[in-house]
């Protein structure tokens, strides 16, 4: 079972967090910068983290050079991701 959610990222902030929503998906800052695959690494430990999943379990499926990305959870509902985001 694999869930995907829209998250739209905010490289080079101070602090990595989830934000809250942002219309249908989330809204994430991440301290980490945007090179070389540096932010997407940090969304998917914060992920990981906030989710209390393995690493392995989370994926930028779309839009890994974009603000706007797809990712890909296992292991969890569609409820359950948005109980843990929120």
């Amino acid at each position: 079972m694999a869930v995907r959610i829209a998250v739209r990222v905010s490289p080079g902030a101070r602090r990595t967090e989830v934000v809250g929503r942002h219309g249908e998906g989330w809204r994430v800052r991440v301290a980490a910068p945007p090179e070389r695959g540096r932010a997407n690494e940090a969304l998917v430990e914060l992920l990981a983290e906030v989710l209390g999943i393995p690493r392995a379990g989370v994926r930028v499926v779309a839009g890994a050079g974009s603000r706007d990305k797809v990712v890909e959870v296992d292991g969890l509902t569609a409820a359950q991701v948005d109980s843990a985001l929120g």
